[in-house]
C-alpha cells in the first residue's frame, strides 16, 4: 500500500498549517477552507474505512478463522 494513516496525519496536519498562514489573502483563505472541507471529507471516508477493517481483524482475533470466508474484504487482491 503507498498511503498509510500516518500519511493522512501529515496532510491533515499541513492543511491547519496552511489555513493558519497569516498572509494569505481572503480570497487565498477562502480557497484553502474549501480545500480543507475537501480533505476533511475524504479523511472521515479512510477513517471510517480504517475503522471497518480493525472491526473485522478484531472479530478474528476474538472468533477465529470460522469468520474469514465472510471477510473477503481482508484478503490482498495484490499481486505477490
Amino acid at each position: 500500500m503507498k498511503n498509510k494513516l500516518i500519511d493522512l496525519n501529515n496532510h491533515l496536519f499541513a492543511q491547519l498549517e496552511r489555513l493558519g498562514e497569516e498572509s494569505m489573502t481572503a480570497e487565498q483563505i477562502e480557497a484553502e477552507a474549501q480545500r480543507a472541507d475537501a480533505i476533511v471529507s475524504l479523511s472521515d471516508q479512510i477513517i471510517r474505512n480504517a475503522d471497518l477493517q480493525l472491526k473485522a481483524v478484531t472479530i478474528l482475533a476474538n472468533h477465529g478463522d470460522r469468520f474469514r470466508p465472510h471477510l473477503t474484504m481482508l484478503q490482498d487482491k495484490s499481486p505477490s
